[in-house]
């Protein structure tokens, strides 16, 4: 369960009552999509906007196993789990998942979304972060579409039309690994000591990097920052490399196979991803999300409104909003949207919430326009300040 640096730059914020729960516990689309292709009353598949405009999940699933095939991107195979959720849609219900540009960003699906409007080989489906879910919306670029499990989903966590719904999410941890570091530290204000010296890296540059940018903003709340004011995050990070600790490496699983990052700051889902891969391989990979700056994100779900197979991508958002799929990104460390209410019926994975990352603190989370700001200090500030 591991990613790409372009894959990690976009991601969405989770809602605080989500995280208080977990903490306690070539042919265009009419081409296609026909109306004898599975939707009733004569609506056509890249038209419906729920299961009922099909009849049922069963009608559903046979108009996209007519299609045949749904195009994917910017899905790397161990990334929350991502392998193993595809390999499951396409047993389940016959259909081949065409996989494209693993380590895309969400720049790069939206860009595809245009470049290819009409074409066969176009993405159905997208995973944005909620700055991409947000503009694509905006720019009409998605098809509203709401999922069966639609209300049991926070309305913070989801567009009011359906044109995108978060999906999964983890919060910013620090991943150490013991067989190296004597004593692995355990807040923001641990990685100041000076036995951590040149052992802390991030996953990539904060003005680009999703969860580098959380880190920072992580490490401002741990600071008296906060979501208004970054800097007291950047200026860690300025005393953190002024006194040798922090390194400018970007840390990817193989930096942290050979040792040269033996501390990341990154996603909870990804570091406790790196436990399981390098188990055995020499790594004792520890995870811990720090009690002095609590802070965690979603990703986002969307349809491209021109998909050359409707009914597959329709479909693939029931699977991910199932109990099935909810539980397949529990097994990869994420935390699904629907996990409180799951936990309340019954049908979550016990075992693999079980194997979550310990949380401690309130979360808080920052408003649009806070967010904006932030970003825009971190362009101007952030290179200064490690130079």
């Amino acid at each position: 369960m591991l990613s790409s640096s372009a894959r990690r730059g976009a991601a969405v914020l989770l809602s605080a009552a989500v995280l208080t729960t977990l903490t306690a516990c070539g042919a265009a689309p009419d081409q296609k999509s026909g109306g004898a292709d599975g939707a009733k009353n004569g609506v056509q598949p890249g038209a419906a906007t729920s299961v009922a405009d099909f009849g049922s999940l069963e009608a559903l699933a046979a108009a996209a196993q007519k299609e045949g095939e749904l195009n994917v991107i910017a899905l790397p195979p161990d990334w929350a789990n991502y392998g193993e959720i595809i390999k499951a849609f396409e047993a389940k219900y016959k259909i081949k998942v065409n996989s494209e540009n693993p380590d895309a960003s969400s720049a790069d699906e939206i860009a595809a979304v245009k470049s290819r409007k009409g074409q066969k080989r176009a993405p159905d489906v997208l995973d944005l972060g909620i700055a991409f879910a947000r503009s694509g919306a905006a720019e009409n670029l998605f098809a509203p579409y709401k999922v069966t499990a639609w209300d049991k989903i926070p309305a913070g966590q989801k567009d009011a039309d359906g044109r995108w719904t978060n999906d999964y999410g983890g919060y910013v941890s620090i991943g150490c690994d013991a067989a190296r570091i004597p004593t692995c530290p355990q807040t923001f204000a641990d990685l100041l000591k000076p036995e951590y010296k040149g052992k802390v890296a991030l996953n990539g540059n904060p003005t680009k990097s999703g969860s580098a940018f959380g880190g920072v903003y992580a490490a401002s709340l741990a600071n008296k920052g906060s979501f208004a004011d970054i800097q007291p995050g950047i200026d860690f990070f300025g005393q953190l490399k002024k006194s040798g600790n922090f390194i400018p490496v970007e840390s990817t699983p193989a930096t942290v196979e050979k040792g040269e990052t033996p501390i990341s700051i990154d996603w909870d889902y990804l570091n406790a991803g790196y436990a399981d891969q390098f188990k055995g391989k020499g790594v004792d990979w520890k995870v811990a999300v720090p009690t002095d700056g609590v802070y965690a994100q979603y990703y986002s779900q969307a349809i491209n409104k021109e998909a050359p197979n409707p009914a597959a991508a329709r479909l693939w958002l029931e699977f991910l909003y199932s109990a099935e799929g909810q539980n397949l990104w529990l097994k990869g460390y994420a935390r699904p949207v629907l996990l409180p209410g799951m936990t309340q019926d019954g049908t979550a994975d016990q075992a693999a919430v079980a194997k979550l990352p310990q949380v401690q603190g309130t979360p808080a989370f920052p408003a649009s326009e806070e967010l904006d700001k932030a970003k825009a200090t971190l362009a101007e500030k952030w290179d200064k300040a490690l130079s």
